[in-house]
């Protein structure tokens, strides 16, 4: 399939195409959705940034026209991307007033999901954990399910999720076409897989966990206590946008106050933050109020934003697949991004296990440059050439560093 007027899909999702500018499918899109239209059980795995939730929202959408009866579940593993993905589909249902949907997720209050469940909706976008608290009060039934998504499958199971899908199944008619989506491949979405889908078709693009081509990769050698000062010379050094990820919320919370006292506008995300709060970070991150985003992993596959210039790894990820899904949130829709990662003498060994994992993906051409575009060290996790140009010291001579309002 080259182009989407190929597929002969229902009138509303072909104009609902047409009108956002839906030409040419992406791969996973092209490799898909022929096969989801065919009623296949499917596996795919594509990098992130390469149109997956398109590549099952066409597809779902297309068979909900054919069979007003029929209705479709997405099982998602995080708030931030199950508004994305609602946004997404909302796109594509412009044109379908029969399509009306619900996001279930956590965070606010259960009524008014109850009420709109009540009312009757076709096409469901959930969190486990939400899910099952309808599914406990009887809110919601499945008879008419005809298909089901998991999307960001491998993210679900490293989040501890498994026992939630597992109570989640004998809800499920077994009758069904089930779509599994995911970014990386571990061994636990082999079980995952066994006990979800029927002979289920593989789709990859691409390399199964690598970085977008278009992501230009560096490495910062700095301390623990040189951090902050390394990261307000980083974000001079860079333009546009920019996501940080921080380890634990305590240290997103104190990053994001450290940045605003130097005149940054500076958003965060974090679970601790209310589902009013965290929305509004991300619509304020996404329209360009805040040029900033300090986040723990909860953003790592929940932000859809194509205009994310830089990631910055204040801290490195534990696992180190998360380093993929970290550095994913740039060089969105074949735009070009930056990530850099600090790397302090205790990462040594952290930082080692993220260059064998990528090691193992395959070779790769990235070469790690620091923001000035000096080479830095090559894939394999050689740092050695970039420390006489980083060495993460405080240069506190610089008067642009001095955080707003304190005299010159």
């Amino acid at each position: 399939m080259q182009y989407f007027n190929e597929l002969q899909l229902q009138q509303p999702i072909a104009q609902a195409l047409q009108s956002m500018r839906f030409e040419k499918p992406t791969p996973i899109q092209a490799q898909a959705i022929p096969l989801a239209i065919d009623r296949k059980d499917i596996i795919a795995c594509a990098q992130t940034g390469t149109g997956k939730t398109a590549a099952f929202g066409i597809p779902i959408i297309d068979r909900l026209l054919k069979h007003p009866q029929k209705t479709a579940l997405i099982l998602v593993p995080t708030r931030e991307l199950a508004a994305q993905v609602t946004e997404v589909l909302k796109d594509l249902t412009r044109f379908a007033p029969s399509i009306n949907g619900a996001i279930l997720i956590g965070g606010m209050s259960i009524r008014p999901q109850i009420e709109k469940l009540r009312r009757g909706v076709r096409l469901v976008v959930a969190t486990p954990g939400r899910l099952l608290d309808h599914l406990d009060r009887r809110t919601l039934d499945f008879k008419s399910l005809d298909i089901l998504v998991l999307d960001e499958a491998d993210r679900m199971l490293d989040m501890g999720f498994a026992p939630q899908l597992n109570k989640i199944l004998p809800y499920l008619p077994k009758t069904r076409q089930t779509l599994l989506f995911s970014a990386t491949l571990p061994a636990n979405i082999e079980q995952l897989s066994a006990r979800y889908l029927t002979h289920p078709v593989r789709v990859t693009v691409g390399p199964v966990s690598r970085p977008v081509e278009k992501i230009q990769q560096s490495i910062v050698e700095t301390t623990a206590a040189g951090k902050n000062e390394t990261l307000v010379d980083e974000l001079h050094a860079r333009k546009g946008s920019v996501l940080i990820f921080a380890r634990t919320k305590a240290r997103t919370d104190r990053v994001a106050r450290h940045l605003k006292k130097y005149g940054h506008s500076v958003a965060r995300l974090h679970g601790d933050r209310t589902q009013g709060q965290r929305t509004s970070a991300m619509a304020g991150f996404r329209d360009g109020r805040f040029r900033i985003l300090v986040a723990t992993d909860i953003a790592a596959r929940g932000i859809d934003i194509p205009h994310i210039a830089n990631v910055i790894n204040y801290d490195l990820p534990l696992v180190p697949e998360d380093y993929l899904h970290r550095i994913g949130r740039t060089a969105r829709a074949g735009a070009e991004g930056h990530a850099v990662s600090f790397i302090t003498p205790e990462d040594k060994a952290q930082w080692r296990a993220i260059s064998n994992f990528l090691g193992k993906t395959g070779k790769s051409s990235a070469v790690f440059v620091s923001p000035r575009g000096e080479p830095a060290s090559k894939f394999a996790g050689n740092t050695s050439a970039s420390r006489k140009k980083f060495s993460g010291k405080p240069r506190r001579s610089n008067p642009r560093r001095r955080p707003a309002g304190r005299p010159a």
